[in-house]
C-alpha cells in the first residue's frame, strides 16, 4: 500500500512527489507520458532559473528524473477510477493500487480543433495557451480558433502583444457578444506553412495569414472519476480550499485541474502546498493507529 498516489505526472504532481518522498512517504505517480497540456508548448522561457528557453519535454523529463532519484515510483498508465473501501483504491486498465491519500493533478485537457495539420504544427505556430506562448508572437499576425468565451479571452490576452488578432469560429456562430476583434465564421479546412505554420485555409479556398494560431475550443476535465466520488467542482475545475483539500477526506487536488492561473510556476507551488497537507494527514493517521 502507498501513503500517497498522485494521478498526473506534470509539474504539480511531480512537485508534490518530491516533497512527499523526502518526508518518508511511499509515493506512486501514475500518468501517461506525453499526454499533458505542457507537452504542446514548444519552448518555455518564463519559468524561474533558466537563462535560456527550455523545451517542455526536457523540463518534464528532468522533473521525473529528479523524482525517481529520490525514490518516487512512476507508472505509465491511465487511471480509470478511484474507489472507496477501507482505503482509497486507484484503478488503471491493468491494476489496482491502494493508498492512504490521493492527489489529483491531472491538469485540464484542452480540446483540439480537429483541423488538418493541427498536430503537425503543434508547437510550431499552433499553440493552446496565449499566456504561455503569446510573447513569441509579438508584433505578428495572430488568429484564435474558437467560438466561445475561452476564445475571446485568448484573443484579449494577445491584444497588446500581436499586431493583429482575428477570431475564427470554424463554421460556428460566435457564442460571445463582442465587437473587439474581427470574426470569420467560415469553415476551416487546413493550415498552410513550411517548417512552421503560416496561416489558415478556409472551405472556399481563401486564406488568412496567421504566424500564431491559438486553439481555444474550450477545456474539458480529465477527472470525470472525481465527480463519481462526489467531489465538488466549480465549472470544470475541482473545488479545493487554500490547502488544496477537496471536500473528500484524503483526496487533494493541485495544478490546472483546480483552475486559477494555469502556469508551471503556480502548478509547482500548488503541488508543494498539497504535499504539506498530505504529509500531515498521513502522519496524523499513523499516530492515531499507534494509539489504537
Amino acid at each position: 500500500m502507498y501513503d500517497v498516489i498522485i494521478i498526473g505526472r506534470g509539474p504539480a504532481g511531480i512537485s508534490a512527489a518530491l516533497y512527499t518522498v523526502r518526508a518518508g512517504l511511499k509515493t506512486l505517480v501514475i500518468g501517461i507520458e506525453g499526454k499533458g497540456t505542457l507537452t504542446k508548448d514548444h519552448k518555455i522561457e518564463n519559468y524561474y532559473g533558466f537563462v535560456e528557453p527550455i523545451s517542455s519535454i526536457e523540463l518534464l523529463a528532468n522533473g521525473e528524473k529528479q523524482a525517481i532519484r529520490l525514490g518516487v515510483e512512476i507508472i505509465d498508465a491511465e487511471v480509470t477510477s478511484v474507489d472507496i473501501f477501507s482505503k482509497l483504491l486507484v484503478k488503471t486498465s491493468g491494476a489496482t493500487y491502494e493508498a492512504e491519500t490521493v492527489l489529483l493533478a491531472t491538469g485540464q485537457a484542452r480540446k483540439k480543433a480537429g483541423i488538418p495539420d493541427e498536430e503537425r504544427f503543434a508547437g510550431k505556430g499552433v499553440s493552446y495557451c496565449a499566456v504561455c506562448d503569446g510573447f513569441f508572437y509579438k508584433d505578428k499576425f495572430v488568429v484564435v480558433v474558437g467560438d466561445g468565451d475561452f476564445a475571446l479571452a485568448e484573443a484579449r490576452e494577445m491584444k497588446g502583444i500581436a499586431s493583429s488578432v482575428t477570431i475564427l469560429t470554424n463554421g460556428k456562430e460566435p457564442q460571445f457578444d463582442s465587437k473587439e476583434f474581427p470574426v470569420i465564421t467560415e469553415k476551416i479546412t487546413g493550415i498552410f506553412g513550411d517548417e512552421v505554420a503560416r496561416g489558415i485555409i478556409f472551405e472556399d479556398t481563401s486564406r488568412i495569414n496567421g504566424e500564431g494560431i491559438f486553439i481555444a475550443e474550450g477545456t474539458a476535465s480529465a477527472t470525470d472519476f472525481a465527480k463519481k466520488l462526489g467531489i465538488e467542482f466549480e465549472g470544470l475545475d475541482i473545488k479545493v480550499n487554500e490547502k488544496c483539500e477537496t471536500n473528500f477526506p484524503g483526496i487533494f487536488a493541485a495544478g490546472d485541474c483546480i483552475g486559477g492561473f494555469r502556469q508551471i510556476a503556480t502548478a509547482v507551488g500548488e503541488g508543494a502546498i498539497a504535499s504539506r497537507q498530505i504529509i500531515e494527514y498521513c502522519r496524523k493517521g499513523k499516530t492515531d493507529e499507534k494509539k489504537l
